[in-house]
């Protein structure tokens, strides 16, 4: 009995002994995805590191220049910035082809000079009236018609219609680089708006699919509606009278009036773009303005102070001055467009 006892005790002993010498039990090793780098499509220099320095130190609330979430406002033209304007704006393009479609429907059409150019695709002669004749071809197809009349003819000709150049679908024609952007700045809490001299109507239709920016969100130019009954319905009817040109000095009070704070960041394309930049960057503390230089004539277009279509001459020459970046798409945008 003794023995056995005494057996057990060592045999107990040896087994602490055994146990006290093992190395301790590692924690099971998780693998952590690996974070998305940001803006990847933009090439490594001071455009790119510029965009990432801003957004940190306001989004770092041991940073001076810490920004609250709330106060956290970034505005973007739409043409020529956030999407394609050349060879010219995409929205005449639409009002060219529902003038031709809707031509045999309207004979008081045949009248004006300007949409009988347009009925005959004539696109010369609608510019040889300057601002006047997209107005006058603007107005005669985006007027007379329902709010839900108009939102399903913008759809149906996005749905069929291509870039005369690229083959591409217009609404494929928007920038890869300015996308990851929009995406980048609302994933560190600021909120993105369009801010565009186009048409405000026909931005909403497909802004929030190709932007993931909301119609409440999309500031643009405006035409006047009333509201009245249409087939035994209460309905918005469109009408031909101007209501808003949010272009050029109407930018920033289309700001003031629609969002009432002054933008953190702005970024344009164009010297229409130029006081709302500016608007943005002289309210004091941290402002970022952005320029997009169209330098690619191999995948885009190459232009700017010569063009009669996104005109950038000003904006290029006060920039450096005033601190704004200029983005070079030739050498800062490794792509264009999404795959």
């Amino acid at each position: 009995m003794k023995a056995s006892y005494q057996h057990s005790y060592f045999f107990a002993a040896f087994l602490l002994i055994l146990l006290a010498c093992e190395p301790p039990s590692k924690e099971p090793v998780t693998s952590t995805p690996e974070e998305k780098p940001s803006l990847p499509s933009w090439q490594e220099g001071s455009s790119k590191s510029s965009i990432l320095d801003f957004v940190a130190k306001t989004t770092d609330p041991q940073n001076p220049d810490f920004i609250p979430e709330a106060e956290r406002i970034a505005v973007f033209d739409n043409d020529g910035t956030l999407w394609g304007e050349q060879p010219f704006y995409y929205q005449l393009a639409y009002a060219i082809d529902y003038v031709k479609k809707e031509g045999p429907n309207h004979p008081e059409w045949g009248k004006s000079p300007v949409l009988k150019s347009a009925m005959e695709g004539d696109l010369k002669g609608i510019l040889s009236k300057g601002e006047h004749g997209i107005i006058e071809v603007v107005m005669a197809s985006h007027s007379g018609m329902t709010e839900d009349q108009f939102k399903s003819n913008v759809k149906e000709w996005l749905n069929s219609s291509k870039h005369p150049e690229t083959g591409r679908p217009y609404n494929q024609m928007i920038y890869q680089p300015m996308l990851e952007l929009l995406e980048y700045l609302r994933a560190n809490g600021y909120k993105t708006f369009i801010v565009s001299g186009g048409g405000i109507d026909f931005l909403r239709v497909w802004a929030e699919e190709a932007y993931g920016i909301p119609p409440y969100q999309v500031m643009g130019s405006s035409i006047k509606a009333k509201y009245e009954e249409v087939d035994g319905e209460m309905q918005i009817v469109k009408i031909p009278e101007l209501n808003f040109i949010d272009d050029k000095a109407g930018k920033p009070v289309g700001i003031h009036q629609q969002i009432g704070m002054k933008p953190v960041i702005a970024v344009g394309n164009s010297d229409g773009d130029f006081e709302m930049i500016q608007y943005a960057t002289e309210a004091g503390g941290p402002r970022l303005g952005i320029y997009i230089h169209h330098t690619d004539s191999v995948r885009e277009y190459a232009y700017d102070s010569l063009s009669s279509i996104g005109n950038l001459k000003r904006g290029l020459i006060e920039a450096p001055t005033r601190g704004w970046v200029v983005v070079d798409m030739a050498k800062d945008w490794s792509t264009i467009y999404p795959n």
